[in-house]
């Protein structure tokens, strides 16, 4: 199962720092250090998803 939940890391991050991202900039903040911020954020809440994901697909899958 983690090296299921390496694979989606690589997506569920990317996907959640870019929502992260978009947020801030539709709010009008443009300075760099609140694009880093929701970026970061935005990596750090992908931890606990990706493994509640690959929990999932790897109980679903396995039986």
């Amino acid at each position: 199962m983690l090296r299921l939940a390496f694979a989606l890391f690589t997506l569920v991050s990317s996907a959640l720092a870019g929502t992260g991202v978009i947020i801030v900039l539709s709010m009008g903040a443009v300075s760099l250090s609140a694009i880093l911020g929701a970026a970061a954020v935005g990596f750090v809440l992908a931890i606990p998803a990706t493994w509640l994901i690959a929990k999932r697909i790897y109980t679903a899958t396995s039986g």
